[in-house]
């Protein structure tokens, strides 16, 4: 018999971060019925992506803290056309799977059984949801980008309103900073700026601060170029979000 484990993967970690990758998975398992509804696609190459963090991840905290340490992960195996983990779960599946529920709620239990470990050793959680976009497909108007950051206005990562001055000390921010230093084209980048934003998904939603208190959650979405077609770009961006995560980590959590 099948278990979760065969299409969810689960690492659990030394630091207070989390990798989730719900939109990678490639498995077409044939006792799991397709979805009828809602968005079926691939979110190709996140899976690699993630593992791309991960692997820099540990290796820049290695050479920041003279230790061994790695984020804990979570990465979906079965494709999204059979399970969506980003969704509430009375959308997630087809409702007659039971299949479907039980490694639906393994995800979503493991996420949060990670989340409450991260809270009682360090008192700080910070939860990275990777997505993918195609550049082509942005809305009309808006500047191209390789990167969109969604947090909710900002509530998944804190359960108190932030103000304009220390906007840029929080994670998102920090992440901001990097990408314009870098000249990687990011949104949401000025508050004024018409941008092509998202808020976020289910995920960050149910795990964020505005949900439970000292959890940081934020949805990021990468290119096509980064994920698929710009080998170099993609390395640029790894090395930049990782360093920024790490000193995160380090620093303030």
């Amino acid at each position: 018999m099948l278990e979760s484990e065969n299409f969810v993967e689960v690492n659990i970690g030394t630091i207070p971060l989390i990798i989730s990758v719900p939109h990678g998975g490639t498995l077409e398992y044939e006792k799991i019925p397709k979805r009828e509804k809602g968005i079926v696609g691939l979110d190709k190459a996140t899976k690699e992506l993630a593992k791309n963090f991960i692997s820099c991840i540990i290796e820049m905290y290695c050479n920041k803290k003279n230790s061994l340490n790695k984020p804990s992960y979570i990465i979906s195996k079965i494709h999204r056309n059979r399970i969506d983990f980003n969704r509430d779960e009375i959308e997630a599946y087809q409702p007659n799977s039971k299949l479907a529920q039980k490694i639906y709620q393994y995800y979503h239990y493991k996420l949060f059984k990670i989340i409450n470990s991260n809270l009682t050793i360090f008192n700080k959680s910070l939860l990275i949801d990777i997505h993918g976009f195609e550049k082509s497909k942005r809305p009309h108007g808006f500047r191209a980008v390789e990167i969109v950051l969604g947090t909710s206005n900002l509530e998944t990562i804190s359960n108190e309103k932030i103000s304009v001055k220390n906007r840029a000390k929080n994670i998102r921010g920090l992440i901001i900073k990097k990408c314009l230093d870098l000249e990687i084209p990011i949104a949401p980048e000025r508050p004024r700026r018409k941008e092509y934003v998202l808020t976020g998904g289910y995920i960050i939603q149910k795990y964020g601060a505005s949900n439970i208190i000292g959890s940081q959650a934020m949805q990021i979405e990468f290119s096509d170029d980064i994920r698929i077609y710009d080998k170099e770009l993609r390395k640029k961006v790894v090395r930049g979000l990782s360093e920024v995560i790490v000193d995160f980590i380090c620093n303030f959590l």
